[in-house]
């Protein structure tokens, strides 16, 4: 038996959304190399794909919204299209947060940001979200909710870091501009954790029907923990 037209449009729009990943987390990686570096010429390029990224989040996104109201889906091939929505938008953020990572440059050393070996951790953040992607498109729900888990080894850094932050502020030669530049970048990275534990989560609704909330680490939270 043939395949639906459906499908075949929710396949070809899963693909644009894997392309999209990809992009979006080789550009991430890239903001954080510019700013290690202090490469103004990287940082401008960086800028550029992340509008190029922006203008084929919104094609996507026209796209999924025209699907709904012209052929209105209903049941999985509704639900897929909505995740795609979902997804999508959360990429956009990421996006977002990679052109934070570059406003940063001018406030942190490259030394600073070596230290805190803040690119090995976000090549960990990275894989959530090429694993959260290839979860939605394999439908593999144990392989979104591995993802899920693996937030938490990005939300423990992240502590940590701000625990070495708020610790190095206290030393009278302290650069604090430069250390709250470090933490920002911290909480980009696990920001971009949050959001591939997010796409996970939507693929464990969209296949088992269970919703699941994302837990996120308040400022409070962050600054009781300090104190231990």
């Amino acid at each position: 038996m043939p395949e639906r037209p459906f499908h075949l449009l929710i396949n070809e729009l899963s693909g644009i959304l894997v392309q999209l990943s990809d992009k979006v987390v080789e550009n991430f990686l890239d903001a954080l190399h510019a700013v290690k570096q202090h490469d103004e010429g990287v940082a401008r390029q960086i800028k550029m794909i992340d509008k190029e990224i922006g203008v084929a989040e919104l094609n996507l996104e026209d796209r999924c919204l025209a699907f709904l109201a012209t052929q209105q889906p209903v049941a999985r091939d509704l639900r897929a299209i909505v995740s795609i929505i979902k997804i999508n938008d959360d990429l956009k953020h990421i996006g977002a947060l990679s052109l934070n990572i570059i406003d940063r440059m001018p406030e942190i050393s490259p030394g600073m940001l070596e230290s805190f070996e803040f690119e090995n951790i976000a090549i960990h953040a990275g894989e959530m979200v090429n694993k959260s992607i290839e979860a939605f498109i394999a439908k593999d729900h144990i392989l979104a909710r591995q993802v899920s888990e693996m937030d938490e080894v990005i939300d423990s850094i992240h502590r940590k870091v701000f625990k070495r932050v708020t610790s190095l502020m206290k030393c009278p030669n302290s650069d604090v501009d430069e250390l709250i530049a470090a933490l920002s970048i911290s909480r980009y990275i696990e920001r971009m954790a949050d959001h591939a534990a997010r796409i996970a989560n939507e693929v464990v609704f969209l296949v088992t029907g269970e919703i699941i909330r994302h837990k996120e680490w308040a400022c409070e939270y962050l600054i009781t923990t300090s104190r231990d």
